[in-house]
């Protein structure tokens, strides 16, 4: 019975950092706060094209002035 908790632990122990990791690897997305436009895109991954004419399916919402 110990080895499916240990194996249940590690299942979900590797499933968290695959999250964490792919979480830190989405670029951030700069909007201006009062055009509500977008001024800026920060790629982390060095595959990563994007800009603000070619925006990705999903991003760090960051709020500038």
């Amino acid at each position: 019975m110990k080895l499916f908790q240990g194996f249940g632990f590690a299942i979900l122990a590797s499933g968290f950092v695959y999250l964490w990791l792919e979480a830190l690897s989405m670029p951030d997305v700069w909007f201006s706060y009062s055009t509500d436009e977008c001024v800026k895109v920060i790629n982390y991954d060095k595959d990563d094209q994007f800009s603000c004419e070619n925006l990705p399916t999903k991003f760090n919402h960051v709020w500038i002035k």
